[in-house]
């Protein structure tokens, strides 16, 4: 079993050991590393199911042609008890492994026996990883660069998960600073409005905060106070707004992710890099390191003296911290106090230019900028019958997160915006989304689940003892192409979550499911279940409820309901 779990790395191994014998023995010049070896998968079958190039990739090395360099590994190859039939050198010096059927029914046995661990790996070595996402500003609703980068965040979150990473997952509040001062002097405008039965008495700047959600917040609190701030100061009337009217929204953000699926190991509060002098700590840290000058009032970091175009501000002249510093000293909360030893953001477009300053700014306080990963996703477009739509029922301004759960099941919506890689745009079709056909992508996939459960119902029927999962299928029994081609790809799991997890992308997770979703449905309606021969009906239902078992891991990991009916 351990052979078809690691086939791919074994064969690497082999020929590496292959070259490494022919260096000793005089065939190949002497080298310090052998490169590393890269196995595909043949986009044409004829050329074998699995091809190297390193023949290609050692041409340089050796001062030899590639064909020369593949025969001689090839004469120096021994694949042992590999389920190799035949190797052939083809083209410019490719190496083609062609396996035999034992392959096919190693493969089925092993997704048994594995069920639900099947294609999880340990390429994480167990590292600790915090993935900070969505951290929408508190002073409103959620929008849909919130929903996309939500559903980017929790899914490489799991896709870490899978590949053997201990993650936690976080929320970043901005309770503290410059947006929540606007955000209580916009209550208290609308308040104040309210006691003056004027809309416009005392008039709102246009620096406030404009949606309608602050009329009712302001509203709830006096409904439920009265006039009681009215003989208060504006700094005291404004921090009770705010510690009223704050909790709600972030109890309606909790709401709206859990409708989303979305839960948070810990919602981070950015007041507390204050409460806990962290702020104060890091401003110290640049001092230490003669990084920062004064100018005008206010304290400058000095970024071009490590390279920058120009210099930061650290603290205003008011004596208010920058966002800047307050994102280094809660960096530095992740590694130095945490001692994370990944930590990634997702970031929406508008912040790409930060990201090399944040890096600086790390290294400067001598915290590897390397060990920080930030993924900034681009915006999305909703479209509806070809056309973009605006589908906010509050303001007609902006689309909400909550307009988006009440319009399109949450399953569609976690798929889709992880179909595409982060830093591709995406139209997101409202008229497709909510279609239950086999053109929606979701339904597509899970359709093929709901296939594979009443097949395994149909059978059992039958077949009332049976067993699936000690169910061993006959060597040679899968003969047609549509079977091979589905296990092929079943076998490529646990590949595709390493080449996933290596790159933070989950849309190749999501490419990958689809590809098993189409392999299925073209085995479906080439080869019959339930023939007249039971070896080979036995076998084909193993393999369905292979299928069966990596297309539900793959969608309870990204949390995405997989249905035994539709």
């Amino acid at each position: 079993m351990n052979q078809i779990e690691n086939f791919l790395d074994n064969l690497k191994s082999l020929i590496q050991k292959s070259i490494l014998f022919c260096v000793e023995g005089g065939n190949f010049q002497q080298i310090d590393c052998v490169p590393d070896i890269i196995i595909e998968v043949p986009t044409n079958s004829s050329y074998g199911d699995f091809s190297s190039n390193v023949a290609m990739i050692c041409s340089k090395l050796f001062k030899m042609p590639p064909r020369n360099i593949a025969q001689i590994i090839l004469n120096n190859l021994d694949c042992g008890s590999l389920p190799i039939a035949k190797c052939e050198i083809a083209g410019p010096g490719f190496i083609n492994f062609f396996i035999d059927d034992r392959f096919y029914t190693e493969v089925i046995l092993n997704i048994l026996k594995k069920k639900n661990n099947y294609g999880k790996c340990c390429i994480g070595g167990g590292k600790r990883v915090l993935v900070e996402y969505v951290s929408a500003n508190p002073t409103g609703p959620m929008h849909m660069g919130n929903a996309r980068g939500g559903a980017l965040g929790d899914c490489l979150a799991s896709l870490l998960d899978l590949a053997g990473y201990k993650v936690s997952r976080e929320f970043y509040i901005n309770d503290a600073g410059n947006q929540i001062a606007k955000f209580g002097h916009s209550l208290d405008i609308r308040y104040q409005q309210i006691l003056n039965k004027n809309e416009d008495n005392p008039p709102l700047p246009e620096d406030c905060y404009q949606g309608p959600d602050i009329k009712e917040l302001a509203l709830d609190f006096y409904n439920k106070y009265g006039d009681v701030l009215l003989k208060k100061d504006d700094t005291v009337r404004r921090k009770e707004l705010v510690d009223f009217s704050l909790p709600k929204n972030i109890q309606k953000m909790k709401k709206d992710l859990d409708r989303y699926n979305i839960h948070f190991d810990r919602w981070f509060s950015e007041k507390s890099l204050y409460d806990s002098g962290e702020v104060d700590i890091t401003i110290d840290e640049f001092k230490k390191r003669k990084l920062t000058f004064e100018k005008d009032g206010a304290l400058w970091f000095k970024a071009t003296k490590l390279g920058a175009v120009k210099d930061e501000v650290l603290v205003r002249s008011n004596g208010v911290p920058t966002y800047f510093l307050v994102d280094i000293a809660y960096h530095r909360n992740k590694f130095l106090n945490r001692n994370y030893d990944i930590c990634i953001d997702l970031w929406g477009a508008d912040h790409a230019g930060h990201v090399d300053r944040m890096k600086m700014a790390l290294d400067a306080v001598d915290i590897d900028s390397n060990k920080l990963k930030i993924i900034i996703f681009q915006l999305v477009r909703l479209v509806k019958n070809g056309k973009t739509v605006k589908m906010s029922k509050r303001s007609g301004q902006a689309v909400n997160l909550s307009d988006l759960l009440d319009e399109v099941p949450t399953d569609a919506i976690r798929f889709i915006f992880n179909m595409k890689s982060a830093n591709s745009q995406v139209d997101f079709d409202l008229s497709l989304a909510v279609e239950k056909n086999m053109e929606n992508p979701v339904y597509y996939v899970q359709y093929a689940h709901a296939r594979i459960c009443s097949i395994i119902k149909m059978i059992k029927k039958i077949e009332k003892d049976l067993e699936i999962e000690k169910i061993v299928p006959i060597v040679g029994v899968f003969k047609t192409e549509e079977e091979k081609e589905l296990i092929k790809l079943l076998f490529n799991y646990k590949e595709e979550i390493i080449s996933a997890a290596k790159e933070y992308d989950p849309s190749k997770i999501m490419k990958y499911l689809l590809s098993v979703a189409t392999s299925f449905h073209k085995f479906y309606n080439s080869c019959k279940v339930n023939c007249d021969n039971r070896d080979l009906m036995l076998a084909r239902l193993a393999l369905c409820y292979c299928t069966k078992i990596v297309i539900k891991n793959i969608l309870d990991a990204f949390k995405i309901s997989a249905p035994e009916t539709m």
